[in-house]
């Protein structure tokens, strides 16, 4: 039996794809997803990305409490660092079902 949402709002996909839909989120999670990274680091592995849209979308991914942002120096200009939070390493199963079907695409 299939299951209809009354409200499309309750549906868990919609819930997942309102805080990682859009072109970029999954990338910047795949990016950090081993190891912290820095802003200039996720940038190299992702050219295509503005550093305006890189900087919104981390923002996002922080507010959501997927990514955590570290200050590392008291420095300017300031060294942060990226990583996955607890709750962002849920994720990485996900992740790597993503990644392994992206490469039998191929």
């Amino acid at each position: 039996m299939r299951y209809q949402y009354k409200n499309p709002e309750n549906c868990p996909v919609t819930k997942i794809m309102s805080v990682l839909g859009g072109r970029w989120k999954f990338i910047i999670l795949y990016t950090i997803r081993k190891s912290p990274k820095r802003f200039g680091q996720i940038n190299q592995f992702i050219p295509s990305i503005s550093n305006k849209v890189l900087s919104e979308q981390l923002r996002e991914l922080t507010e959501d409490g997927i990514v955590e942002r570290k200050v590392l120096t008291d420095r300017i200009p300031v060294n942060v660092e990226y990583s996955l939070t607890e709750r962002g390493k849920e994720l990485v199963p996900l992740i790597a079902l993503m990644e392994e079907w992206g490469e039998r695409m191929e």
